[in-house]
């Protein structure tokens, strides 16, 4: 470790941290001495009956037969037909053609003929969702029409859904990741502070509140790519509802409540006066939505959830999920300032706090509306946002939009620091250069190989940036400045962005851990000054690195920032936006969007009491799974091998596993002697005769790897390693081989940190014949079915390297210099824990005969990444 650089965090002491919160995710659920719960009546329900929400959704059915489990389509096929034609079919004229086709609706027993037949049952038929109606908006003399369905009915939808029940939380708690309850943790909405504070105020008024948390997102986006027909939905969820639920758009936990209109008001030629009259329109549209919650904010009214307990609810704002520009749009500030807080326009770059934007000052300003155009904007300006005309959340209790203003990992980091940075170097290094690395940096399962570089992509994408900032380092960790300038400032800086980066999408948080967070930004800071120096930056005073310095505040407030991201709501412009917009004849499209996004929530609400009822009925129930069913396997083999007999000739000339039976001698010879010493084990081995000279060999060992803080409800992390010889196309185009590196247990090895852990290549991956094992192994044996032959790299160094804090490791060998061989052994493929991706030594300048597809076979010395996957950066460190 470099004792000059503050940016080295003792491993040892990030590995327990690291471990500490691991253990504590685990624990929660079995373990309740770690939660305070809140104190009182917080959560409790009150003796009021309602019936069960699928109890009153069986009885709105217009055709309530007990006996069809469809109802009200006649049969199974009729309701699959039905739902696939909205859900997953083609456009309505085409599924009335199919219809059309003589004997097939009889052949399917159905019972409507056209789309319209269709549209008619699940309108008149199936329970109504809350309805979208449409009003017109007078804003400066003109009028705007706005979509939108009344929001409380929107809310009631989503906190008595069935589904969402196991998944709920209704009242705040506190969680640690000690037995002292000293070391905070931060993960779902409710285990964060705002929650409890609010709790605070309204037990105070009226004990027994449950406080439903909503998090709106607004976000204007183009359907069309030729036509510039853009829609501005508006979508709401419920923190009550876990965040793995909600993120998932095929669960419907977030709601479309409204769209806005898209006029640009481009009549109006004064930019500040178009600019002013737009976000009056914002608002006034946004105020008609959200009024209806003010009173219900304060008082709260009695909600059911799915199993008919009865709360008194109190849904106030909490969160608002949105880009830079629609970040400063709801909070009234102008363009470049920061919505959060009171930092001065010159001095975003600073790493320094600010005071929180004052709400009450500001509440004063936006009262003086009624005394004159002159009072008004001067008390605006004073108070340092712009002159609108009543923000919608002016008079919401409870709220506060300047620290309800979120942290956007996508266009913050991805599409904001990570663009810059990345600008910055092609600047610093020249983009030829980095271009040359990108082409020649090894494969990886979950690395994108960019084989024309990075320096000619137009229009990025966020999914483009997150695959640069996997590579980012290794494309500048020994390139030299030029004029022979120190680049270890520049390393830093990059090291220390894309660390904040990462920590920032931590699914929990600890007190601990966000002082990595924290260090990583002020380490930034400390270094950022050498872009200055080479003359490519005059100032730092960007709104997106500003906002990086209220992460914190914000996961302590609302919980992990996965709580709060535009990519759910980007997502979510596929479905209420851009399908829902194809959808129409494109004539008055906005009425035809809504009546069909309401019906497809029609169709999802009765497919969840459908299965709803398959269970309930004892004989359409599916059968109960074996209790003592094994556990899923991490690594998954295909059943049948690519090649059944590869002769050991043939894996030294195509595999490169050139010493495989001697390799192979020494594990049988362990297998059977588990209690000889290694150099006895290579004694024997000389003189074992395999009686086989051939294996099967597959080309794929795929890996299911658990989330690495323990959270079981997330989606497992997928990877695989390659190893496969070259081979020729149906066009006589010879691919090269790949044959990938990947991260062996040796023993001892945790969910994170690197000891225990070693890398390896895999050359071959193979299973020996029935015959060829019984001749082998004793009677009986019970060892692995797969094995790898793999080649060693040098163990991982006692300490990362001080600069960009990743491990030099190189090819191990054995024997003198002149006849040395690479260090080889046979292992179980269980033992491989996942891949693992290198970045070569290119030195200066990359030497242009190597290759992607050589790369690893040319170079001797590499660093491994941390960046591949949130996996890898919690193991690697």
């Amino acid at each position: 470790m470099d004792e000059d650089d503050p940016s080295a965090a003792h491993h040892d002491e990030r590995a327990s941290h690291e471990r500490r919160l691991s253990e504590a995710v685990h624990e929660r659920r079995t373990d309740d001495r770690k939660i305070v719960h809140f104190p009182g009546l917080a959560g409790a329900a009150i003796p009021q009956a309602a019936p069960r929400t699928y109890d009153a959704y069986r009885e709105g059915l217009a055709a309530n037969d007990p006996a069809n489990l469809w109802a009200p389509f006649a049969s199974k096929m009729e309701w699959e037909v039905a739902n696939w034609a909205k859900m997953r079919g083609p456009t309505s004229t085409a599924f009335t053609e199919l219809l059309q086709i003589e004997g097939l609706r009889d052949r399917l027993g159905l019972s409507f003929k056209s789309s319209k037949d269709l549209n008619n049952i699940i309108d008149c038929q199936l329970p109504a969702v809350p309805e979208f109606k449409s009003e017109e908006i007078v804003v400066d003399g003109e009028t705007f029409e706005v979509f939108f369905r009344d929001v409380l009915e929107c809310i009631k939808m989503l906190y008595s859904n069935p589904d969402f029940l196991q998944h709920m939380s209704f009242a705040p708690e506190r969680h640690y990741a000690d037995d002292d309850l000293t070391v905070r943790l931060y993960h779902q909405m409710h285990t964060g502070t705002w929650w409890w504070k609010i709790q605070k105020i309204l037990e105070a008024l009226n004990p027994g509140a449950t406080v439903v948390p909503l998090i709106l997102s607004t976000d204007k986006t183009q359907v069309t790519v030729f036509r510039n027909r853009s829609a501005y939905p508006v979508y709401m969820t419920i923190g009550n509802i876990a965040k793995e639920i909600r993120r998932k758009s095929s669960k419907h936990a977030q709601l479309l409540i409204g769209y806005l209109p898209t006029d640009g008001l481009l009549h109006i030629k004064n930019a500040e006066t178009r600019r002013r009259a737009l976000a009056n329109l914002f608002h006034a549209c946004m105020r008609r939505i959200m009024g209806v919650i003010k009173v219900h904010s304060r008082d709260g009214l009695p909600m059911a959830t799915g199993d008919g307990v009865v709360r008194r609810c109190h849904p106030i704002v909490a969160a608002y999920v949105a880009d830079y520009p629609e970040q400063a749009l709801v909070a009234c500030v102008k363009n470049g300032q920061c919505p959060k807080c009171q930092a001065p326009r010159d001095q975003l770059g600073l790493y320094q706090q600010f005071p929180t934007r004052d709400l009450a000052k500001t509440l004063r300003a936006l009262r003086t509306v009624d005394r004159g155009p002159e009072i008004f904007i001067a008390a605006c300006d004073e108070a340092g946002i712009k002159p609108v005309y009543h923000p919608f959340w002016e008079d919401l209790p409870h709220c506060n939009m300047f620290t309800s203003i979120t942290p956007d990992v996508l266009h913050q980091m991805y599409q904001g620091m990570a663009k810059h940075i990345l600008e910055w170097l092609k600047g610093a290094f020249g983009e030829a250069e980095m271009d040359e690395r990108c082409k020649r940096l090894p494969r990886n399962h979950n690395t994108r190989l960019f084989s024309s570089g990075i320096s000619h992509l137009s229009r990025v994408s966020g999914q483009e940036h997150k695959d640069i900032c996997r590579i980012l380092l290794g494309l500048i960790v020994d390139l030299p400045l030029p004029d022979g300038q120190s680049p270890v400032r520049l390393v830093r800086a990059v090291r220390a962005l894309l660390d904040f980066l990462y920590l920032a999408q931590y699914p929990s948080h600890s007190d601990d851990t966000l002082k990595y967070l924290t260090s990583a930004l002020e380490r930034f800071h400390t270094n950022k000054h050498i872009f200055e120096e080479l003359g490519i930056r005059e100032q730092f005073n960007l709104p997106k690195l500003h906002s990086l310095i209220h992460y914190v505040e914000s996961i302590r407030l609302f919980g992990t920032t996965d709580n709060y991201n535009t990519e759910a709501t980007e997502r979510l412009h596929i479905d209420y936006a851009k399908d829902a917009y194809r959808s129409t004849n494109h004539k008055d499209a906005f009425p035809q969007m809504t009546r069909w996004l309401v019906r497809r929530e029609q169709l999802h609400r009765h497919a969840n009491y459908v299965q709803w009822r398959i269970k309930q009925e004892p004989a359409n129930a599916p059968e109960p799974e074996p209790a003592a069913a094994a556990p899923p396997s991490r690594v998954h083999i295909a059943r049948f091998p690519n090649n059944k007999s590869v002769t050991f000739a043939r894996l030294a000339a195509e595999y490169g596993a050139v010493d495989f039976q001697a390799a192979l001698a020494r594990y049988v010879v362990r297998e059977r002697n588990p209690h000889l010493t290694e150099r006895q084990v290579a004694n024997v081995a000389e003189g074992i005769n395999l009686p086989f000279r051939a294996v099967a060999t597959y080309y794929t060992i795929k890996f299911t790897m658990p989330d690495p803080q323990g959270h079981e409800e997330l989606a497992d992390i997928r990877d695989a390693i390659h190893a496969r010889p070259a081979y020729a196309t149906a066009r006589n185009h010879i691919v090269p081989g790949r044959f990938d590196t990947g991260l062996v247990n040796t023993g001892g090895g945790g969910e994170a940190e690197v000891n225990g852990y070693r890398v390896c290549q895999v050359r071959a991956v193979f299973s020996l014949p029935i015959k060829a094992r019984e001749a082998a192994f004793p009677p009986n044996y019970n060892g692995p079915t797969h094995l790898a032959y793999i080649e060693w790299f040098t163990p991982f160094p006692l300490n990362e390297e001080p600069n960009h804090l990743m491990y030099k490791i190189g090819r191990s060998f054995r024997g003198a210099r002149d006849s040395r061989r690479r260090v080889c052994e046979v292992i179980p493929v269980d033992d491989i824990r996942r891949s693992v991706h290198l970045f070569p030594l290119f030195g200066a300048t990359v030497p242009r005969t190597w290759t992607s597809s050589n790369v690893l076979e040319q170079c001797e010395r590499f660093y491994v990444s941390s960046f591949t996957d949130r996996h890898t950066y919690i193991t690697i460190y």
